[in-house]
């Protein structure tokens, strides 16, 4: 039985003999980078990077669900992707905004 698990998966058209398994497979390694970068300092976040990572996220999550067959792995991945650059997005955002309004308080 496990077998013909690893066989069908193997064989499958996202399988690991096509590009449609490898690209998703590495591309975990953006997300994996994204949620090390959750140590660092929000003020060292790009804008720009981090739309584009959760744009890129949102967008292929939902192509990956069109188009035939469905591929998982790259549904998974840009899910992660979004995910991080969300939650990347939402840190900066209430660093730069948040931060100048404490500060403001603070002085008065």
């Amino acid at each position: 039985m496990a077998a013909s698990k690893v066989q069908a998966f193997w064989n499958h058209p996202a399988g690991p003999k096509t590009i449609h398994f490898w690209a998703p497979t590495f591309k975990w390694g953006i997300s994996i980078a994204n949620i090390a970068d959750f140590s660092k300092p929000p003020e060292t976040l790009s804008y720009p990077q981090q739309l584009a990572v959760t744009c890129t996220g949102l967008i292929w999550s939902r192509y990956s669900m069109v188009i035939t067959p469905k591929n998982w792995n790259l549904f998974s991945v840009n899910v992660a992707m979004a995910g991080t650059g969300l939650y990347q997005l939402s840190r900066k955002i209430t660093h730069d905004y948040s931060s100048d309004t404490e500060t403001a308080v603070a002085k008065e």
